[in-house]
């Protein structure tokens, strides 16, 4: 029987990469110059380090396309308060990784309300979707993709 995952991952070295590219920009930037502003990448979070708020910001953007041209969906990004204290402010943004239930369930209740004929069955943090044609697969990856979740979804482990 045919089936496929709906899964959302986040590829870490691509993430690693970028942080590495960003730190670099930041140090060849004429308006960080002589300041102390870092990104720091550790299991699942990136914090950036700057002395004010507003150099957080911009740190921010510059890690958001640093993400953007290494193919990193920065939709699994989830960004944290800036705290600010007197000569520090730190952002922590932590990297979504799979599907979790509440979203998992939302996916189901989606594709059982399109009334294919297709099960949807939550398995950890992916979503296992087996119909008895592949056309009905093809179809709610296609309505799938249409539909906006509040993750990035890769399909993958497609099997005839």
């Amino acid at each position: 029987m045919p089936s496929f995952d709906i899964v959302s991952k986040v590829e870490t070295q691509e993430v690693c990469n970028a942080v590495d590219q960003a730190n670099r920009e930041i140090s060849n930037r004429f308006d960080f110059k002589g300041i102390d502003a870092k990104f720091a990448y550790e299991k699942e979070e990136i914090v950036i380090t700057a002395p004010s708020d507003f150099q957080v910001k911009q740190m921010e953007e510059i890690l958001r396309t640093k993400l953007a041209k290494r193919n990193v969906d920065v939709g699994s990004l989830d960004c944290g308060e800036v705290n600010a204290q007197i000569h520090q402010a730190r952002q922590v943004i932590k990297i979504k990784q799979g599907v979790d239930t509440q979203t998992a369930k939302e996916i189901v209740k989606l594709i059982k309300a399109e009334k294919i004929k297709v099960q949807a069955a939550i398995q950890g943090d992916q979503v296992r979707v087996t119909g008895n044609k592949r056309d009905d697969l093809q179809t709610v990856i296609a309505f799938l993709r249409k539909k906006d979740v509040g993750l990035p979804l890769q399909f993958e482990n497609f099997r005839d």
